[in-house]
């Protein structure tokens, strides 16, 4: 089996264009290769800040997923839900002491939380897109749902969106 695929394309390209902000982090860098706490085995939530969303922000969602998997529907390695429109920062591991009233979906790995890169071995190098949504309106998901509603629900209610896209190959 040959791994020269083309690159999958960009997910964002697919949903309804919204305003950007911006999104920064202390653990991921544009472009940049995803220290080992960040890839499976460690899985530790990246710190994230963002800044710059509409006012009319209710809710944020934060997103992790890798388009590039090979499974012809991409990887969601994170979803957190129902964050308050206070909260503008996530610590590094957060998943594993999210904020109060946050929801966290059962990822592509079947845990709730963050699951880190794992691209098959001599796999092209894969881009893992950490997303924060800015949401119009509360919404309720319950911690059951699959990753697809999550996103249906985003999807749907997102004003802005802001991301920070680190990248691996496991060689």
């Amino acid at each position: 089996m040959s791994l020269d695929r083309p690159r999958a394309p960009w997910p964002y390209d697919f949903l309804p264009q919204v305003p950007s902000f911006e999104v920064t982090s202390t653990d991921v860098a544009e472009g940049v290769t995803l220290a080992s706490a960040q890839v499976a085995g460690s899985d530790v939530s990246p710190q994230l800040s963002w800044s710059g969303f509409p006012a009319q922000a209710a809710q944020f969602a934060v997103t992790c997923f890798d388009p590039d998997a090979p499974t012809g529907s991409g990887w969601w390695h994170w979803m957190m839900l129902s964050l308050d429109a206070s909260v503008t920062e996530l610590a590094t591991g957060a998943d594993a002491d999210p904020p109060e009233g946050a929801v966290q979906l059962r990822n592509d790995s079947g845990k709730a939380g963050y699951s880190g890169a794992a691209p098959p071995p001599g796999d092209p190098e894969h881009r893992y897109i950490f997303a924060v949504h800015a949401l119009g309106s509360p919404i309720e998901v319950p911690a059951s749902a699959s990753m697809a509603v999550g996103a249906f629900h985003i999807t749907f209610n997102v004003v802005a969106r802001g991301l920070v896209t680190g990248v691996y190959r496991n060689e």
